[in-house]
């Protein structure tokens, strides 16, 4: 399958692997992209602990990108959490594994942000990099402005994702087609998206490719932890709910917890706060969340990425 996508990730196939926080490592960023997609690389991919030393987050990033590429010799990216307009400047992380990924010759960036950070996007420019750009929140101004602002490929996320929510509860099939008439650069869609169904809706929606998250995480080689796979496979969207404003889970015990605290209009910000690494990667459910979309009453099972890269694009 080739279109503007492809050529520009030049990948077999229009698919983008979401960072996911914590739930990227090597092994699972490089058999997506083996299997024709482009892996991405989170902000704490294979890590299980945080560092307050933005160096030493850099170095493990450094050693995260070595060990993907000792196992694929296609392409894969890097994510960037980006603030507004130059704040990369206050940023030492940002500034630190921009570093680190521009010596190991990354190509492909993945950028997050509430707002276009154009100087961020200079800096990906100025050493040829490949900028992916996912407003939290889309709306067609931003999506004109980061286009302006250089953008090779932009995506179009609803309320239908995993992870954090956009500020508005507008679903994929609302977003996208939106999106796609805002712009002249290709959109990814994101958001619900864990099947070929889905990839073709997303498709026939005006989208070039997809942008895909919560499918990832109930493959064999996702670092996530055998428990949360099974939650995923257990529960459908009758089982999540809110527990924020910009933040969904299935409803494990501790997540049961924090959404009486936010319908009750408390603050549930820093319940949420580590929950991700203690609910997904280290598969304790009475103690974490687990964020995902609201289209897994579809996962069936735990195939190889190989195998469901294959079943997404089936003819």
């Amino acid at each position: 399958m080739k279109n503007r996508v492809t050529e520009i990730l030049n990948t077999k196939y229009p698919l983008i692997q979401a960072p996911m926080t914590w739930i990227t490592d090597a092994k699972l960023v490089a058999a997506v992209s083996n299997a024709g997609g482009l892996g991405i690389l989170g902000p704490n991919a294979g890590q299980h602990t945080l560092t307050s030393d933005p160096i030493e987050t850099a170095e493990r990033m450094r050693n995260e990108i070595r060990k993907t590429k000792e196992l694929t010799n296609h392409s894969f990216g890097v994510n960037i959490i980006s603030g507004g307009e130059n704040s990369d400047k206050d940023n030492p992380y940002v500034n630190e594994i921009l570093k680190v990924a521009f010596e190991e010759n990354i190509k492909y960036f993945a950028i997050i942000g509430g707002e276009i950070n154009k100087s961020l996007f200079d800096k990906v420019k100025e050493n040829n990099g490949v900028i992916i750009f996912r407003p939290i929140t889309p709306t067609p101004a931003m999506m004109r402005e980061a286009e302006k602002a250089g953008a090779d490929l932009l995506v179009a996320t609803g309320f239908d994702e995993g992870g954090g929510l956009p500020g508005k509860s507008l679903g994929t099939f609302t977003v996208v087609p939106t999106m796609v008439d805002s712009v002249n650069i290709p959109v990814l869609a994101a958001g619900g998206i864990n099947d070929a169904r889905g990839v073709k809706a997303a498709l026939a929606l005006g989208a070039e490719g997809v942008y895909m998250g919560t499918r990832f995480i109930a493959t064999q080689e996702a670092p996530s932890a055998h428990e949360t796979k099974k939650a995923i496979l257990d529960s459908g969207y009758e089982n999540m709910e809110l527990i924020g404003g910009t933040m969904r889970s299935i409803l494990t015990k501790h997540a049961e917890k924090i959404q009486r605290k936010y319908e009750n209009n408390e603050d549930t910000s820093r319940d949420v706060s580590g929950g991700f690494r203690i609910g997904m990667l280290e598969g304790k459910l009475d103690e974490g969340i687990v964020s995902v979309n609201t289209g897994i009453d579809v996962i069936k099972d735990i195939p190889t990425v190989k195998e469901l890269v294959e079943r997404l694009f089936e003819k």
